[in-house]
């Protein structure tokens, strides 16, 4: 829907020029790793496709995370196939997926580990042992985030935080990659803890998960009740994406370019020079420092995957909408109005002046 509100251009406070951020540190390695990403996903796209129809955008935007070094949240009614989307994308990247179902009475132990008394046979010694969570795996699904109490989120969001489980005294690092997907269920809020803001933050997307159209659910039907799901082939491994990961924060990106990022965000902020009429109206709260950096590393991540070592504001604008909509707490003339976080950003494309080529 329209929004109302003038459309103010923005004035950058950085010179909206083409200089690269950095000296260009993209290598021969590098070159190949990139060309490798393109490839592969392309092949995971095909693979999935026998497993999951539709929700290529949803396959993309959490590969998008992972090479960045994000997390996410999938909001989404239930019987969507958002498991079976996340535990064959680990399964086609050969790493191990773990999966917590989040209840009122989960303890943060039972996702991190705990710490038992144990007996050597033999000498007959005891000695504390740690006994390690499902949190120690490279792709964590969190079933229903919003259904645990916060204590037990904010020992997840640690881990997230700092890839290490801290238990009395003693850190356990977790092995890299790792992924968290926390999903969400939009309905049936009754009984639920919505996690915070800053918690929120922490998140790099949140990405929406729609129902599939006719077709595509004809198809679900009729694959799913026909025979068993076909068998997935690996086609990368964890050396393959920990490099991927390097290489993604080498992608160039111009002085314009991520001054335009920089612009989107200021623009969130209700009160600020920078922020339009709508934005004044509409939000209560905008998006802090780290949206900036999600934005540009999304569109490193998402040039990769276009085959292209340098983003462009096309990238900054694909990325924008999951990086900002958890970011962004409308009003409740927003709420009366029907105006949504993504609402906002669209008219955002409007507002904020992109670089002249």
């Amino acid at each position: 829907m329209p929004l109302p509100g003038s459309v103010n251009p923005l004035k950058s406070a950085n010179p909206l020029d083409d200089r690269p951020l950095q000296e260009s540190q993209v290598e021969a390695s590098d070159l190949r790793a990139a060309e490798q990403l393109t490839h592969a996903y392309r092949h995971m796209t095909e693979q999935l496709g026998r497993v999951i129809v539709g929700q290529q955008e949803v396959l993309k935007q959490v590969l998008i995370a992972l090479f960045c070094q994000g997390h996410c949240i999938l909001e989404g009614v239930p019987g969507l196939a958002k498991t079976l989307m996340i535990s064959s994308i680990a399964e086609l990247l050969s790493l191990r997926f773990g999966r917590i179902q989040f209840t009122p009475d989960l303890m943060p132990s039972d996702i991190t580990g705990t710490e038992i008394l144990d007996e050597e046979e033999g000498t007959g010694r005891r000695r504390m042992r740690f006994i390690k969570g499902p949190i120690f795996a490279n792709v964590l699904l969190g079933d229903e985030i919003n259904r645990t109490p916060p204590k037990t989120q904010a020992a997840l969001l640690q881990a997230m935080q700092e890839y290490k489980v801290t238990t009395a005294g003693q850190d356990y690092p977790l092995e890299r990659p790792f992924l968290v997907l926390g999903t969400q269920n939009p309905i049936e809020q009754e009984g639920t803890y919505p996690l915070p803001e800053a918690q929120l933050d922490r998140f790099m997307f949140k990405i929406q998960v729609e129902y599939p159209s006719f077709d595509e659910e004809l198809a679900i039907a009729e694959g799913t009740t026909s025979g068993e799901l076909p068998k997935l082939q690996p086609i990368l491994d964890r050396d393959a994406i920990v490099h991927l990961q390097r290489t993604v924060r080498k992608v160039l990106v111009g002085r314009s370019v991520s001054a335009y990022a920089v612009s989107m965000v200021r623009a969130t902020r209700p009160g600020s020079p920078e922020a339009p009429d709508f934005v004044n109206k509409y939000l209560t709260w905008g998006a802090g420092t780290r949206a900036c950096q999600a934005l540009l590393l999304g569109g490193k991540a998402h040039a990769l995957l276009d085959d292209r070592v340098h983003v462009s504001t096309e990238d900054i604008r694909y990325v924008a909408r999951p990086v900002m909509r958890h970011r962004l707490v409308t009003s409740f003339t927003a709420e009366s109005d029907g105006v949504t976080a993504d609402h906002i950003v669209e008219k955002l494309f409007e507002t904020v002046r992109e670089p002249m080529e």
